[in-house]
């Protein structure tokens, strides 16, 4: 902790005496960040206008962001509607069959995630993330066809190698739009897809059900063919309406691209974040003691979350209900989570705190998963699922947005992200074998290990807002410091110190 300050502590001493002043005329060329030297001034708006920008934005980048991160999850969790039509028999996944066909996919979407994250900029995301949704929906389209055990895990790993540069990549792409404080209702609207995936999922499940028989293929293989097909026409309508950065948006005004360029790149420093690639930003990242916490955080929110989405079928069929019916009964529960995720967004933004709703996540989670693991009737465990799916969905974007606020400079930012969801993303390796058809229906060991990673959150979070805090009143001191002796800093230093510069202040 005390290290994070040393740099910007021993830099401080060595220039008692030495005062480098920042003229405003030195600032332009030390840094063009996202084509801003082609740019007009930025524009002085009012609220008014302000919030009708960013809407205009939002009109243009959530709908299909969204959309697509809906089908990025409708097609990683439809396997466990496909389970109960069908699959397990046809394909003859006894044993731990099914759960090592799950973990498959969960490999290859982790050690991908940080690669994609370093290309996604020379790549264009408006061409990278289209076309990653395409590869994707063509792999879930050709799973449907799929007639034994190996080239469903075959087709498992693929989907995880395609999927890897979704998230990862919308989430850093996010924050190049968006200043940090209001970054987390646009990740709350974005993973919304993942809910109403939950939602969406059950439904079709249920309709889909109905063609099992037809061209000779039972409902799994008709689940898999049609969703993938579905993906694969977003990722086509992806190509015509994704943009690719702030300085080169068309459809915003050279005084609103500039003005968007502007309040980002002041956002959480004096001078601007640092925009060009170094090695050193890989050991910065790999370095830095936040992102491990916060991979602990991740984990004991997104365990949960991959748990029940995958076996909230298999759970709610266990409460004594046919399939059909435990098809329809998961979507209440992702309908509520909907919900509970968006007011806790829009909170969280506005009082621009990050950690009392992950908290509150972790809170639903623990009295949701104790309900279930408890003998109690099927009524009160099903509500209990509601609990646990809520706490899990809504509280997830709160995770990915706290990090993201708390790392200075576009590339530290962007590997540190992808080690924080790439790391934490093992999690649904270990979700997918904790729930087993022998524990069925009360699934105890599954649950307990659920609870488990939940009070490792309980612990990791206090902790990581202790020393937020504690770094925050050292850095007030040291700038009371600096001008007390007159100390100054150049542009640079403040950039390559980044957010362990004396002017960053940690979001809570």
């Amino acid at each position: 902790m005390a290290a994070n300050d040393s740099d910007a502590r021993s830099a401080s001493l060595e220039k008692t005496g030495v005062e480098l002043m920042v003229e405003e005329a030195s600032m332009k060329p030390d840094v063009a960040y996202g084509g801003e030297d082609e740019l007009p001034p930025p524009p002085d708006l009012s609220e008014a206008q302000i919030k009708a920008l960013y809407r205009k934005i939002d009109l243009r980048l959530m709908p299909i962001l969204t959309l697509m991160y809906l089908c990025s999850f409708l097609d990683r969790g439809n396997i466990g509607n496909a389970k109960l039509q069908g699959l397990l028999t046809q394909l003859n996944l006894d044993g731990n069959k099914y759960n090592i066909a799950l973990t498959m996919y969960f490999i290859p979407y982790c050690l991908f995630e940080c690669p994609a994250n370093l290309v996604l900029k020379k790549f264009r995301p408006s061409r990278w993330l289209p076309g990653i949704t395409l590869l994707w929906g063509l792999i879930m389209t050709l799973m449907g066809l799929v007639k034994n055990y190996p080239q469903l895990v075959g087709t498992r790993i693929c989907l995880g190698v395609a999927e890897a540069g979704l998230f990862p990549g919308v989430v850093y792409y996010l924050t190049l739009w968006y200043p940090r404080h209001m970054i987390q209702y646009r990740v709350g609207l974005f993973f919304g897809g993942a809910t109403l995936a939950g939602a969406f999922s059950g439904l079709l499940a249920f309709g889909i059900s109905f063609m099992s028989g037809t061209a000779g293929m039972l409902g799994w293989s008709w689940i898999f063919i049609i969703e993938g097909l579905a993906t694969i026409v977003v990722g086509v309508v992806a190509f015509f309406v994704l943009v690719d950065f702030p300085h080169t948006a068309t459809f915003l005004t050279p005084e609103e691209r500039a003005y968007v360029v502007h309040r980002k790149k002041y956002d959480n420093s004096t001078v601007g974040e640092e925009e060009h690639f170094e090695i050193r930003h890989i050991w910065e990242a790999l370095l830095d003691w936040q992102v491990w916490l916060h991979i602990l955080i991740y984990m004991s929110i997104i365990t949960p979350l991959y748990g029940i989405s995958l076996f909230l079928p298999s759970i709610i069929n266990g409460f004594g209900y046919t399939t059909a019916i435990s098809q329809l009964l998961t979507v209440p529960p992702y309908v509520f989570a909907t919900a509970t995720l968006l007011v806790w967004a829009i909170w969280s933004d506005r009082i621009k705190k990050r950690y009392p709703f992950v908290l509150a996540g972790l809170t639903y989670i623990l009295v949701g998963f104790a309900i279930n693991i408890s003998d109690v009737p099927a009524g009160a465990k099903y509500f209990g699922t509601f609990l646990v799916v809520a706490g899990a969905y809504a509280g997830f974007p709160g995770v990915v947005a706290w990090l993201g606020n708390n790392l200075a400079g576009h590339y530290k930012r962007g590997v540190g992200m992808a080690l924080h969801i790439g790391i934490g993303n093992f999690a649904g390796a270990i979700a997918s074998n904790i729930y087993h058809s022998k524990d069925a229906p009360r699934y105890i060991t599954g649950h307990a290990i659920e609870l488990m990673f939940v009070g490792i959150g309980f612990i990791t979070v206090p902790i990581v807002v202790l020393l937020y805090k504690r770094i925050n009143a050292h850095r007030d001191a040291l700038v009371r410091e600096a001008d007390e002796k007159g100390i100054r800093y150049t542009p640079e230093e403040l950039r390559r110190l980044g957010d362990r510069a004396p002017d960053f202040r940690y979001t809570l």
